[in-house]
């Protein structure tokens, strides 16, 4: 069982990385979270650094949750990786693209901002710290007036067949409106239509889901047409879109919640 630290009175702030120290020590978190938990890997992972890097982390911001009680160099405790589509046009695409044919989207003329590698220290998971986490996202969303936020979320594991209900219910009743309808593709892409809605079993699909995924849809996030296997990550991943009153529902929340940046 892991020791919650949360207990221990955590001082929470956020702020966008300015430095590359900063950029790697998101990379750190996410080599705990997405290889050493996960058993993800790729290309550019520095196994010996204990780094998990890409392509995009040059030409994107870096959304940092800090714990100030923990030591200097481990205070990154929580990361959003977001890209608006200047910071695209610089990578030569989003991230995402490789997956899901994000043409709805530029269509649509609205201001975007790619969401990705967003995780937490397993130490920080179902308290507060998300909450946090959301604040700063909140904030960064109204300072660039985005209108649709989009990215991939991540069911753990590729067994597909293990995981029909829950991607069967997000067929069935989260698809996204048709004109912001991405699609999956590539040769790895799969119908998310496996089980009929008449006898999907609902509740069993929900607990199936990852908390990160409900908690979009509760904001009323939708998601694209289809998923992808990505085995080099281990994970199947559906396209999570929320439009602007999805936004709206996000920084009201954190209102509500009253959670305020650091």
């Amino acid at each position: 069982m892991i020791e919650q630290t949360e207990t221990a009175n955590p001082i929470f702030v956020t702020r966008v990385a300015q430095s590359s120290a900063d950029i790697r020590a998101a990379q750190s978190l996410r080599y705990a979270v997405f290889i050493q938990e996960m058993g993800g890997d790729g290309p550019l992972v520095d196994h010996a650094a204990r780094l998990e890097c890409d392509l995009f982390d040059a030409h994107a911001d870096h959304i940092l949750l800090c714990d100030e009680t923990r030591p200097d160099d481990d205070q990154v405790i929580g990361v959003y990786r977001v890209m608006t589509a200047q910071m695209a046009e610089t990578a030569g695409r989003f991230y995402c693209a490789k997956e899901y044919d994000l043409a709805p989207l530029h269509q649509s003329g609205k201001r975007l901002l790619e969401l990705g590698r967003s995780c937490l220290h397993a130490d920080y998971r179902g308290g507060p710290a998300m909450l946090h986490l959301w604040q700063a996202l909140a904030d960064y969303v109204a300072v660039h007036q985005i209108e649709v936020l989009f990215g991939v979320a991540s069911f753990h594991g590729t067994d597909v067949a293990g995981l029909s209900g829950p991607l069967s219910l997000l067929h069935h009743r989260h698809l996204a409106r048709e004109p912001l309808r991405v699609k999956a593709i590539g040769p790895t892409a799969l119908s998310m239509d496996i089980e009929p809605a008449e006898t999907l079993d609902r509740v069993s699909a929900v607990r199936q889901m990852p908390a990160l995924i409900k908690a979009y849809l509760r904001l009323g996030g939708t998601v694209g047409e289809g998923a992808f296997v990505d085995y080099a990550f281990n994970t199947v991943d559906v396209c999570l879109i929320l439009e602007s009153e999805a936004v709206k529902t996000l920084q009201k929340t954190m209102l509500t919640k009253g959670v305020r940046r650091g």
